[in-house]
């Protein structure tokens, strides 16, 4: 076990996991598309050095740097948004690192999901949630929604109607829900998604 690289990984997800939290007190989270340019720097910077951990190591997984280093490892991935190629390219790393029991399978399931997000392609696990417009947090797109609850069960994941009623309204929906969804796709396209 690489007890420096676990220490690196910890670190960065608690920071992101930090950040985010002040941001979300202050209400300054909703301030940026589709990221807070604070939130947006750490994430980053995370990012490239993900990329260069990924570059010598491969999957950081549970025999080099612990399960919970390799959490922190695909929520640092997770969270990379304005790094399609790294996204895409850890998300192949990730799936051989499950194959091996080296991670999570519903972490493989989440970045999935989150690529088709992005790439505004339906999901399969209904991992992703963004507004609808109606002003409620939805599951994006799903690519089999009479199969999405088995999809979810062989990785790991409870039924996605539990998750709805969790997320349900919040006050911080787009006032312009139109506007949002040009936004966001025009930032999906400045990066590279699309």
């Amino acid at each position: 076990m690489d007890a420096q690289l676990r220490e690196r990984l910890l670190d960065m997800a608690a920071e992101q996991r930090r950040v985010h939290t002040e941001l979300t007190q202050t209400g300054e989270i909703y301030q940026g598309r589709p990221l807070a340019p604070r939130l947006d720097e750490v994430i980053r910077r995370h990012a490239a050095a993900l990329e260069a951990i990924l570059e010598q190591h491969g999957w950081p997984g549970k025999s080099l740097v612990g399960e919970d280093g390799s959490h922190a490892a695909w929520f640092v991935l997770q969270h990379a948004i304005a790094r399609p190629d790294l996204q895409r390219r850890g998300l192949l790393l990730l799936r051989a690192a499950v194959a091996r029991g080296e991670a999570a399978p519903a972490q493989a399931a989440y970045l999935e999901d989150k690529i088709c997000f992005w790439e505004r392609r339906p999901q399969r696990y209904g991992t992703q949630f963004d507004w609808d417009a109606e002003g409620r947090m939805s599951p994006w797109v799903l690519e089999d929604p009479e199969r999405v609850d088995a999809y979810r069960s062989a990785v790991g994941l409870g039924p996605l109607q539990e998750k709805i009623e969790q997320l349900g309204r919040d006050e911080h929906r787009p006032a312009d829900y139109e506007r949002y969804q040009q936004e966001l796709v025009a930032w999906a396209k400045s990066v590279g998604w699309l």
